[in-house]
């Protein structure tokens, strides 16, 4: 398993910056998947967003963690054995920082394998940075 962390300042305030920080719009920001559907989990605090991409249907379990946002992938199906992420804001004078780290460890046999889902994973995040940082421009 390997842990990646990105963090980028944006020009706008926490409350704004955690409006944006919607599940879809997350899952759309990384760029990989689009949102098939989102649906209510079991438990009233989480948000299920099924994410799809090329063959494949990717459960996302959304929920708020001490003041984070944290989402994990449900279930067996998807590109990894385990992902989780978290995205935390700080709000400082001239904006709000926002980090996004993620773990991930790939659930296909292939060496250096999780070098490869940490590598892809830090795109995605990077992407999902730039879209935020877009939005408030």
């Amino acid at each position: 398993m390997r842990e990646v962390t990105v963090s980028r300042a944006v020009d706008a305030s926490a409350a704004a910056v955690s409006a944006w920080l919607e599940p879809e719009t997350i899952v759309e920001a990384e760029g990989s998947f689009t949102v098939d559907h989102v649906e209510d989990a079991d438990d009233e605090d989480a948000t299920l967003v099924v994410a799809s991409g090329p063959g494949m249907q990717l459960p996302l379990r959304f929920e708020d963690r001490e003041g984070a946002i944290y989402y994990t992938q449900e279930g067996e199906r998807g590109p990894f054995s385990h992902m989780e992420t978290w995205i935390e804001l700080e709000e400082e004078r001239a904006g709000t920082v926002v980090t996004i780290r993620s773990s991930v460890s790939l659930a296909a046999p292939l060496p250096f394998g999780d070098r490869i889902a940490a590598w892809k994973r830090t795109g995605e995040l990077n992407r999902a940075l730039e879209e935020l940082e877009a939005a408030f421009s």
